[in-house]
Protein backbone atom coordinates (compact mmCIF):
# COMPACT_ATOMS: atom_id res chain seq x y z
CA UNK A 1 0.00 0.00 0.00
CA UNK A 2 1.08 3.62 -0.44
CA UNK A 3 1.89 6.00 2.42
CA UNK A 4 -1.57 7.57 2.63
CA UNK A 5 -3.23 4.15 2.84
CA UNK A 6 -0.58 2.92 5.25
CA UNK A 7 -0.97 5.81 7.68
CA UNK A 8 -4.74 5.30 7.77
CA UNK A 9 -4.25 1.57 8.40
CA UNK A 10 -1.84 2.33 11.26
CA UNK A 11 -4.41 4.55 12.93
CA UNK A 12 -7.15 1.94 12.50
CA UNK A 13 -5.31 -1.14 13.74
CA UNK A 14 -1.70 -2.09 14.48
CA UNK A 15 -0.16 -5.25 13.01
CA UNK A 16 2.85 -7.10 14.42
CA UNK A 17 5.31 -6.57 11.54
CA UNK A 18 5.70 -3.77 9.00
CA UNK A 19 8.11 -3.35 6.08
CA UNK A 20 8.62 0.27 5.00
CA UNK A 21 10.26 -0.01 1.58
CA UNK A 22 11.51 2.88 -0.56
CA UNK A 23 14.07 5.66 -0.83
CA UNK A 24 12.00 8.78 -0.09
CA UNK A 25 13.11 9.93 3.35
CA UNK A 26 10.30 12.45 3.82
CA UNK A 27 7.67 9.73 3.40
CA UNK A 28 9.58 7.40 5.71
CA UNK A 29 9.58 10.12 8.38
CA UNK A 30 5.83 10.62 7.94
CA UNK A 31 5.24 6.90 8.54
CA UNK A 32 7.62 6.93 11.49
CA UNK A 33 5.66 9.72 13.14
CA UNK A 34 2.39 7.86 12.55
CA UNK A 35 3.68 4.88 14.55
CA UNK A 36 4.95 7.08 17.38
CA UNK A 37 1.63 8.89 17.58
CA UNK A 38 -0.45 5.70 17.52
CA UNK A 39 1.59 4.04 20.27
CA UNK A 40 1.87 7.32 22.23
CA UNK A 41 5.66 7.21 22.32
CA UNK A 42 6.82 10.68 23.33
CA UNK A 43 10.59 10.30 22.98
CA UNK A 44 13.36 7.73 22.60
CA UNK A 45 13.58 7.31 26.38
CA UNK A 46 10.13 5.67 26.44
CA UNK A 47 10.43 2.24 28.07
CA UNK A 48 8.22 0.69 25.40
CA UNK A 49 10.30 1.97 22.47
CA UNK A 50 13.62 0.89 20.96
CA UNK A 51 15.42 1.79 17.72
CA UNK A 52 18.28 -0.06 16.05
CA UNK A 53 20.52 0.75 13.10
CA UNK A 54 21.83 -2.54 11.74
CA UNK A 55 24.88 -0.88 10.26
CA UNK A 56 25.98 -0.36 13.87
CA UNK A 57 23.81 -2.63 16.04
CA UNK A 58 23.49 -6.41 15.97
CA UNK A 59 20.44 -8.38 14.94
CA UNK A 60 20.77 -10.31 18.21
CA UNK A 61 20.00 -7.07 20.10
CA UNK A 62 16.84 -6.65 18.04
CA UNK A 63 15.74 -10.19 18.87
CA UNK A 64 16.16 -9.57 22.59
CA UNK A 65 14.00 -6.46 22.33
CA UNK A 66 11.14 -7.78 20.19
CA UNK A 67 10.68 -10.77 22.49
CA UNK A 68 10.31 -8.57 25.59
CA UNK A 69 6.88 -7.74 26.97
CA UNK A 70 5.69 -4.10 27.11
CA UNK A 71 6.21 -2.17 30.34
CA UNK A 72 2.83 -0.96 31.64
CA UNK A 73 1.44 -0.55 28.13
CA UNK A 74 -0.32 -2.37 25.30
CA UNK A 75 2.55 -2.40 22.79
CA UNK A 76 6.31 -2.40 22.52
CA UNK A 77 7.40 -0.44 19.40
CA UNK A 78 10.69 -1.47 17.78
CA UNK A 79 12.22 0.38 14.80
CA UNK A 80 14.91 -1.32 12.72
CA UNK A 81 16.87 0.80 10.22
CA UNK A 82 19.15 -0.21 7.34
CA UNK A 83 18.57 -3.99 7.16
CA UNK A 84 21.27 -4.51 4.55
CA UNK A 85 20.88 -8.29 4.85
CA UNK A 86 17.66 -7.93 2.83
CA UNK A 87 19.68 -6.69 -0.14
CA UNK A 88 22.55 -8.17 -2.08
CA UNK A 89 25.04 -6.70 0.38
CA UNK A 90 27.17 -9.25 2.20
CA UNK A 91 27.11 -9.04 5.99
CA UNK A 92 28.63 -12.20 7.42
CA UNK A 93 28.26 -11.14 11.08
CA UNK A 94 24.45 -11.34 10.81
CA UNK A 95 24.21 -14.79 9.25
CA UNK A 96 24.22 -16.51 12.64
CA UNK A 97 21.10 -14.59 13.73
CA UNK A 98 19.04 -14.85 10.55
CA UNK A 99 17.49 -18.22 11.39
CA UNK A 100 16.20 -16.86 14.70
CA UNK A 101 14.93 -13.72 12.95
CA UNK A 102 13.10 -15.75 10.29
CA UNK A 103 11.51 -17.89 13.03
CA UNK A 104 10.31 -14.73 14.78
CA UNK A 105 8.78 -13.39 11.55
CA UNK A 106 6.71 -16.57 11.30
CA UNK A 107 5.54 -16.35 14.92
CA UNK A 108 5.87 -12.79 16.25
CA UNK A 109 5.08 -11.63 19.78
CA UNK A 110 1.53 -10.26 19.72
CA UNK A 111 2.29 -7.17 21.82
CA UNK A 112 5.35 -6.12 19.79
CA UNK A 113 5.11 -3.85 16.74
CA UNK A 114 8.25 -4.41 14.67
CA UNK A 115 8.80 -1.77 11.96
CA UNK A 116 11.59 -2.42 9.46
CA UNK A 117 12.69 0.62 7.45
CA UNK A 118 14.35 -0.53 4.21
CA UNK A 119 15.56 2.61 2.35
CA UNK A 120 16.21 0.74 -0.89
CA UNK A 121 14.66 0.63 -4.35
CA UNK A 122 14.34 -3.14 -4.16
CA UNK A 123 15.28 -6.15 -2.04
CA UNK A 124 17.05 -9.39 -2.88
CA UNK A 125 14.03 -11.58 -3.60
CA UNK A 126 16.17 -14.72 -3.75
CA UNK A 127 16.88 -14.72 -0.03
CA UNK A 128 14.75 -16.77 2.35
CA UNK A 129 14.62 -13.93 4.86
CA UNK A 130 13.25 -11.55 2.21
CA UNK A 131 10.62 -14.03 1.04
CA UNK A 132 9.51 -14.68 4.60
CA UNK A 133 9.36 -11.00 5.49
CA UNK A 134 7.26 -10.11 2.46
CA UNK A 135 4.81 -12.90 3.33
CA UNK A 136 4.42 -11.93 6.98
CA UNK A 137 4.82 -8.13 6.99
CA UNK A 138 2.43 -5.35 6.09
CA UNK A 139 4.17 -3.51 3.23
CA UNK A 140 4.11 0.30 2.99
CA UNK A 141 5.92 1.73 -0.02
CA UNK A 142 7.81 5.02 0.26
CA UNK A 143 9.09 5.28 -3.27
CA UNK A 144 9.77 8.76 -4.71
CA UNK A 145 6.73 10.46 -6.28
CA UNK A 146 6.70 10.95 -10.05
CA UNK A 147 7.23 14.35 -11.64
CA UNK A 148 3.49 14.70 -12.18
CA UNK A 149 2.69 13.79 -8.57
CA UNK A 150 5.20 16.33 -7.26
CA UNK A 151 3.77 19.09 -9.48
CA UNK A 152 0.26 18.33 -8.28
CA UNK A 153 1.37 18.31 -4.64
CA UNK A 154 3.23 21.62 -4.96
CA UNK A 155 0.32 23.33 -6.71
CA UNK A 156 -2.03 22.13 -3.96
CA UNK A 157 0.33 23.33 -1.22
CA UNK A 158 0.78 26.77 -2.79
CA UNK A 159 -2.97 27.05 -3.39
CA UNK A 160 -3.60 26.30 0.28
CA UNK A 161 -1.29 29.19 1.15
CA UNK A 162 -3.00 31.39 -1.50
CA UNK A 163 0.27 31.74 -3.41
CA UNK A 164 0.55 31.73 -7.20
CA UNK A 165 3.36 30.27 -9.31
CA UNK A 166 3.94 29.86 -13.05
CA UNK A 167 4.55 26.48 -14.69
CA UNK A 168 8.12 27.54 -15.59
CA UNK A 169 8.92 28.42 -11.99
CA UNK A 170 7.34 25.20 -10.80
CA UNK A 171 9.74 23.37 -13.14
CA UNK A 172 12.63 25.39 -11.72
CA UNK A 173 11.81 24.29 -8.16
CA UNK A 174 11.70 20.66 -9.26
CA UNK A 175 15.06 20.97 -11.02
CA UNK A 176 16.82 22.69 -8.12
CA UNK A 177 15.50 20.12 -5.65
CA UNK A 178 16.33 17.16 -7.93
CA UNK A 179 12.70 15.99 -7.73
CA UNK A 180 13.33 15.02 -4.09
CA UNK A 181 10.21 15.34 -1.94
CA UNK A 182 12.43 15.73 1.14
CA UNK A 183 14.26 18.68 -0.44
CA UNK A 184 11.02 20.20 -1.74
CA UNK A 185 9.39 20.16 1.67
CA UNK A 186 12.57 21.56 3.18
CA UNK A 187 12.45 24.56 0.83
CA UNK A 188 8.67 25.03 0.72
CA UNK A 189 8.31 26.89 4.01
CA UNK A 190 11.12 29.29 3.11
CA UNK A 191 9.34 30.20 -0.13
CA UNK A 192 5.99 30.63 1.61
CA UNK A 193 7.45 32.77 4.38
CA UNK A 194 9.22 35.00 1.85
CA UNK A 195 6.21 35.86 -0.32
CA UNK A 196 3.33 35.63 2.19
CA UNK A 197 -0.35 35.06 1.44
CA UNK A 198 -1.60 36.23 -1.98
CA UNK A 199 2.01 36.56 -3.16
CA UNK A 200 3.71 35.09 -6.21
CA UNK A 201 6.74 32.81 -6.40
CA UNK A 202 9.08 34.40 -8.95
CA UNK A 203 12.23 33.09 -10.59
CA UNK A 204 14.32 35.57 -8.60
CA UNK A 205 12.87 34.40 -5.29
CA UNK A 206 13.52 30.75 -6.16
CA UNK A 207 17.11 31.42 -7.20
CA UNK A 208 17.75 33.49 -4.07
CA UNK A 209 16.31 30.94 -1.64
CA UNK A 210 17.09 27.52 -3.08
CA UNK A 211 20.86 26.89 -3.18
CA UNK A 212 22.37 25.44 -6.34
CA UNK A 213 24.67 22.43 -6.23
CA UNK A 214 27.76 22.23 -8.41
CA UNK A 215 25.84 19.89 -10.72
CA UNK A 216 23.07 22.48 -11.13
CA UNK A 217 25.64 25.14 -12.02
CA UNK A 218 27.31 22.84 -14.53
CA UNK A 219 23.90 22.16 -16.10
CA UNK A 220 23.51 25.93 -16.56
CA UNK A 221 27.05 26.26 -17.88
CA UNK A 222 26.49 23.49 -20.42
CA UNK A 223 23.40 25.24 -21.73
CA UNK A 224 25.16 28.64 -21.80
CA UNK A 225 27.93 27.13 -23.94
CA UNK A 226 25.53 25.33 -26.27
CA UNK A 227 23.40 28.46 -26.62
CA UNK A 228 26.42 30.57 -27.57
CA UNK A 229 26.41 32.62 -24.34
CA UNK A 230 30.17 32.87 -23.76
CA UNK A 231 29.99 35.76 -21.29
CA UNK A 232 27.44 34.01 -19.06
CA UNK A 233 29.41 30.74 -19.17
CA UNK A 234 32.71 32.42 -18.26
CA UNK A 235 31.09 34.49 -15.50
CA UNK A 236 29.67 31.32 -13.98
CA UNK A 237 33.07 29.63 -14.32
CA UNK A 238 34.74 32.50 -12.45
CA UNK A 239 32.10 32.32 -9.72
CA UNK A 240 32.74 28.61 -9.26
CA UNK A 241 36.48 29.20 -8.99
CA UNK A 242 35.85 31.84 -6.30
CA UNK A 243 33.76 29.26 -4.44
CA UNK A 244 36.79 26.98 -4.35
CA UNK A 245 35.85 24.57 -7.14
CA UNK A 246 38.65 23.04 -9.23
CA UNK A 247 38.78 23.39 -13.02
CA UNK A 248 39.46 19.68 -13.44
CA UNK A 249 36.30 18.85 -11.45
CA UNK A 250 34.18 21.34 -13.40
CA UNK A 251 35.46 19.88 -16.67
CA UNK A 252 34.77 16.33 -15.45
CA UNK A 253 31.12 17.10 -14.63
CA UNK A 254 30.78 18.87 -17.98
CA UNK A 255 31.97 15.67 -19.65
CA UNK A 256 29.23 13.74 -17.86
CA UNK A 257 26.58 16.29 -18.87
CA UNK A 258 27.60 16.40 -22.54
CA UNK A 259 27.88 12.59 -22.58
CA UNK A 260 24.25 12.45 -21.42
CA UNK A 261 23.24 14.85 -24.21
CA UNK A 262 25.17 12.79 -26.74
CA UNK A 263 23.65 9.50 -25.58
CA UNK A 264 20.17 11.03 -25.55
CA UNK A 265 20.61 12.40 -29.06
CA UNK A 266 21.68 8.98 -30.36
CA UNK A 267 18.85 7.11 -28.62
CA UNK A 268 16.21 9.62 -29.72
CA UNK A 269 17.53 9.21 -33.25
CA UNK A 270 16.76 5.48 -33.22
CA UNK A 271 13.28 5.99 -31.83
CA UNK A 272 13.70 5.68 -28.05
CA UNK A 273 11.22 7.51 -25.81
CA UNK A 274 11.92 9.19 -22.45
CA UNK A 275 11.18 6.09 -20.36
CA UNK A 276 13.26 3.82 -22.62
CA UNK A 277 16.22 6.19 -22.45
CA UNK A 278 16.00 6.50 -18.65
CA UNK A 279 15.93 2.72 -18.32
CA UNK A 280 18.80 2.21 -20.76
CA UNK A 281 21.04 4.81 -19.11
CA UNK A 282 19.87 3.97 -15.55
CA UNK A 283 19.08 7.61 -14.68
CA UNK A 284 16.02 9.51 -13.49
CA UNK A 285 13.45 10.18 -16.27
CA UNK A 286 13.44 13.88 -15.37
CA UNK A 287 17.11 14.22 -16.31
CA UNK A 288 16.29 12.61 -19.63
CA UNK A 289 13.41 15.03 -20.14
CA UNK A 290 15.73 18.02 -19.63
CA UNK A 291 18.33 16.52 -21.98
CA UNK A 292 15.72 15.84 -24.68
CA UNK A 293 14.60 19.46 -24.51
CA UNK A 294 18.15 20.68 -25.14
CA UNK A 295 19.49 18.25 -27.76
CA UNK A 296 16.75 18.91 -30.32
CA UNK A 297 18.56 22.07 -31.39
CA UNK A 298 21.96 20.49 -32.07
CA UNK A 299 23.49 18.21 -34.63
CA UNK A 300 25.02 14.97 -33.40
CA UNK A 301 28.38 15.99 -34.89
CA UNK A 302 28.40 19.20 -32.80
CA UNK A 303 27.90 17.30 -29.56
CA UNK A 304 30.56 14.76 -30.56
CA UNK A 305 33.07 17.55 -31.21
CA UNK A 306 32.36 19.25 -27.87
CA UNK A 307 32.67 15.94 -26.04
CA UNK A 308 36.01 15.18 -27.70
CA UNK A 309 37.34 18.63 -26.76
CA UNK A 310 36.34 18.15 -23.13
CA UNK A 311 38.02 14.75 -23.00
CA UNK A 312 41.15 16.24 -24.57
CA UNK A 313 41.15 19.02 -21.98
CA UNK A 314 40.80 16.43 -19.21
CA UNK A 315 43.94 14.69 -20.53
CA UNK A 316 45.84 17.99 -20.71
CA UNK A 317 44.81 18.97 -17.19
CA UNK A 318 45.96 15.65 -15.75
CA UNK A 319 49.27 15.65 -17.60
CA UNK A 320 50.11 19.30 -16.84
CA UNK A 321 49.96 20.53 -20.43
CA UNK A 322 49.27 24.24 -20.05
CA UNK A 323 47.38 26.49 -17.66
CA UNK A 324 44.05 24.88 -16.71
CA UNK A 325 42.07 28.11 -16.49
CA UNK A 326 43.28 29.41 -19.84
CA UNK A 327 42.61 26.06 -21.53
CA UNK A 328 39.09 25.97 -20.15
CA UNK A 329 38.36 29.57 -21.14
CA UNK A 330 39.62 28.82 -24.67
CA UNK A 331 37.36 25.78 -24.82
CA UNK A 332 34.33 27.95 -23.96
CA UNK A 333 35.22 30.64 -26.51
CA UNK A 334 36.00 28.15 -29.29
CA UNK A 335 32.85 26.11 -28.69
CA UNK A 336 30.61 29.17 -28.51
CA UNK A 337 32.10 30.35 -31.81
CA UNK A 338 31.09 27.10 -33.48
CA UNK A 339 27.53 26.91 -32.16
CA UNK A 340 26.65 30.62 -32.48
Amino acid sequence: MNVQQGMKAIQDNLEQIYLILGTEKYLQDEVRQAFLKKTQVVDEADLNFAAFDLREDRLAEVMNEVESMPFFGDHRLVFVENPDFLTGAKNQKEQENLAEFIAYLQQPVESTVLVIFAPYEKLDERKKVTKTLKKTATLIETKPPTEGELKKLLLELFATEQISISSDNLELILRLTDLSLSKIMGEFQKLVTNVGAHGEITQEIIQDLIPKTLEHNIFDMTNFVLQGKAEAALRLYDDLLLQGEETIKINSILISQVRLYLQTKILVGIGYQQGNIASTLSIHPYRVKLAMQEVRRFQLETLETIFDQLVENDYRFKTGQGDKEILFQLFVLNTVGKVS
